[in-house]
């Protein structure tokens, strides 16, 4: 008779404070045979708080190929494994995806134990419009790069929630002030559910402002969220395309800028051919 197959539960665990750990969590990771986790030192402080003992395999993004073909290979001998990350959901913004597929598609079951994930708590306090939202998670770590999946996002309607470190906290919300505009609203949520927990909101330029005024503003973990396009979109999105028509100009006829601009930035091509005029 052929073995049945055990189970895989993602399990959330807390994104700071030990105790946001839900009692079904526990109880799941008492009684699994196996541990997945991102970093088995870093969960070991969390483990040993609870007083949980299961044995640990670290599944990390260096690793998480080749792991995840022998934790689907025990899954299916019958094993019962927990997946976690080194702070809240697994697979936002973390490993986890490859193991979540292969165990899918060798038709092993997978089961969720929800609970804290950061994104998600910055936004139930952030006070911005919260029925549609768009998680981009980490932006790209160099600024050019950054600007331009900034300015990909200048005309989404929907709270945009990303996450950031404390070495480019200040350089992102530069550029999300170049990009968006400095009065567009936003928030600034850092080291949720620990000790130096603050959510700072305003607008852009001033929050960038506050946050280079303040080292400890610079410190810890961060999820921004920006308030979607809405009023003083178009006038942003003006800004940008005449910003970008300006640079073109150097180089080329000014109706070839305004038309390239237009294209890259979405802006109306006659307006930014007169502002062009105007200088």
């Amino acid at each position: 008779m052929q073995q049945a197959a055990g189970k895989l539960w993602v399990v959330a665990t807390p994104i700071g404070n030990l105790e946001d750990l839900s009692a079904r969590a526990q109880s799941v990771l008492r009684q699994v045979d196996l541990i997945a986790a991102e970093d088995t030192r870093h969960s070991a402080a969390l483990l040993q708080h609870y007083g949980i003992a299961a044995r640990r395999i670290a599944l990390h993004e260096h690793n998480e190929r080749e792991a995840s073909v022998e934790l689907v290979q025990r899954l299916l001998e019958g094993a019962q494994i927990a997946l976690i990350s080194d702070a809240g959901t697994p697979l936002i913004s973390d490993p986890g995806f490859r193991l979540v597929r292969a165990a899918r598609a060798a038709g092993v079951p997978v089961s969720p134990v929800p609970g804290a994930c950061a994104a998600i708590a910055a936004l139930s306090v952030a006070g911005l419009p919260s029925d549609r939202f768009v998680f981009e998670g980490f932006l790209p770590s160099k600024s050019a790069a950054r600007r331009a999946h900034l300015l990909s996002l200048l005309n989404e309607p929907r709270t945009l929630m990303f996450y950031e470190s404390s070495h480019r906290i200040v350089e992102t919300i530069d550029d999300m002030a170049a990009v968006f505009g400095s009065d567009r609203s936003a928030v600034v949520a850092r080291e949720l559910t620990k000790l130096f927990e603050t959510v700072l909101d305003g607008k852009i330029g001033e929050l960038g402002e506050r946050i280079k005024s303040d080292g400890n503003q610079q410190r810890g973990e961060f999820v921004v969220l920006v308030a979607g396009a809405g009023e003083g979109a178009e006038a942003a999105r003006l800004a940008e395309g005449k910003r970008v028509f300006d640079l073109l100009r150097a180089e080329l006829a000014p109706g070839r800028a305004a038309k390239l601009a237009a294209e890259i930035t979405g802006a109306p091509r006659n307006a930014l051919y007169r502002l062009g005029e105007q200088g």
